[in-house]
């Protein structure tokens, strides 16, 4: 890795990392980018296509690599028949159009399912994390073991700064929703543990099986069928059996998790999951007599995503907090996407995410395809959110994200005078139903073709 992509990433455990302007880091964090795309030009096939078809050469300035992003759609480019028809030859080939590694020694021979092809990958040092989406198809990201690596310290230096508790491994963790079972999520889970939890009291897992990708997948898929009309009525049978059995889990869940926190009231707690998740844990919590003054008023809460298109109550947040006698300087959230290593946490003054030296924030227009003008000196602008993560080292570290944010080049109410997105994320298919990027059709025509 390049000497200025190394600087602005040492940073990653100074107190003061959120405090450097972005017009005093811009020229670092260009020749960082510059190194990135001269390291990966050639090992990269899509990013090489993008370069060759945008004429870029080199990045002297930001404009230089809004043409060298990816829109996030780009890690689900793969033709759909490659994962339904278990061609896994041909999908572990797609991966090698995303990867600067090339992709060898795996065994593709006998695979049941996708998981058992994502357990084969790892096992060779290939990392895949994959959500699946309403479509069926799922995202797919290769990362490397200097990824996992990262992603341990990154996740605890984000929490502890964010919610100001030191990583002094002296709480009881709780967790209220259940986790997709990928190399990342059960890294980030890893480091979180070995840090904040007490190893005499371990953590509780939200009482739910496994949640794979092949489990996903086959769910969306069979929703899909059902939708068009090429379900057996055996397969909606089993479906709607299968359906009912997991809410089931999900219900009894609830009523487990609440049962062990009560158990638990006298420990200091660290809780975390979706607000969705958290506030039923809460309702039972109530339900059963007990609230914040049953709790130790240091308690923690680590809070990943927003509401997911949940329906709560105005006031889910004030619930949750007064149920576990949170105090909301002890009420963590990140801005991240599963694109991207490195998180963005929001301070307990100004309530922003604040944007990372090693994370360089690109605001395009709707389309995707021309920055925003905008002066790093100061001021806010409204656009696409775009990033390129140069902490990223088994894909490319440049996406362009279905997200429109504020990004605000002014400092904080929190004292940090680094760039910070304002706390009105949304996202453009939500806003207009539908959400085109401009040059995603390339891509998806590109990767086919190599495909």
């Amino acid at each position: 890795m390049g000497a200025a992509a190394d600087k602005l990433m040492s940073k990653v455990a100074d107190d003061d990392r959120f405090a450097y302007q972005a017009a005093e880091l811009r020229p670092l964090q260009v020749q960082a980018l510059n190194e990135r795309f001269q390291e990966n030009k050639d090992r990269i096939k899509l990013l090489r296509h993008r370069a060759d078809e945008a004429g870029v050469d080199e990045i002297t300035a930001l404009e230089d690599m809004v043409p060298l992003l990816f829109p996030h759609t780009a890690y689900k480019s793969y033709p759909e028949s490659f994962l339904m028809q278990q061609k896994w030859d041909r999908l572990t080939k797609w991966l090698g159009t995303v990867s600067p590694y090339v992709i060898e020694g795996v065994d593709l021979d006998g695979i049941a399912d996708i998981d058992e092809w994502i357990a084969r990958l790892a096992a060779k040092g290939y990392f895949i994390s994959c959500s699946s989406g309403t479509t069926g198809k799922s995202a797919m990201l290769i990362a490397s073991q200097k990824d996992m690596d990262w992603s341990k310290l990154d996740t605890v230096g984000v929490f502890s700064w964010g919610s100001g508790v030191k990583p002094e491994a002296n709480r009881y963790m709780v967790g209220c929703a259940p986790v997709a079972t990928v190399p990342k999520n059960q890294t980030i889970g890893e480091a979180q543990t070995a840090a904040f939890a007490n190893p005499a009291w371990g953590r509780w897992n939200y009482p739910v099986p496994p949640i794979t990708v092949g489990s996903l997948t086959k769910m969306v898929v069979m929703r899909k069928k059902m939708a068009d009309g090429t379900a057996t009525p055996q397969e909606i049978a089993d479906f709607e059996a299968t359906s009912a059995e997991r809410q089931k889990v999900l219900d009894d869940a609830i009523v487990l998790t609440a049962e062990n926190i009560i158990e638990n009231r006298d420990k200091l707690l660290m809780v975390s999951g979706l607000w969705s998740g958290l506030y039923a844990v809460a309702k039972a919590v109530r339900d059963r007599g007990y609230s914040a003054k049953d709790f130790n008023p240091d308690n923690c809460i680590y809070v990943g995503g927003g509401l997911k298109r949940a329906q709560l109550p105005a006031d889910y947040k004030q619930f949750v907090h007064e149920t576990f006698n949170i105090n909301p300087t002890r009420d963590f959230q990140n801005y991240s996407m599963q694109e991207l290593n490195s998180g963005m946490p929001k301070c307990r003054e100004g309530n922003r995410y604040h944007v990372p030296p090693w994370i360089v924030p690109l605001i395009l227009n709707k389309e995707g395809d021309a920055l925003v003008p905008h002066d790093p000196a100061g001021g806010e602008i409204e656009g696409r959110a775009a990033f390129f993560d140069l902490s990223l080292d088994g894909r490319w570290g440049g996406v362009i994200s279905g997200d429109r944010i504020s990004l605000d080049y002014s400092p904080c109410a929190c004292g940090n005078a680094g760039p910070s997105v304002r706390d009105n994320i949304a996202r453009y298919a939500d806003l207009e139903g539908d959400d085109k990027i401009g040059c995603a059709g390339t891509i998806d025509a590109y990767v086919r073709g190599v495909a």
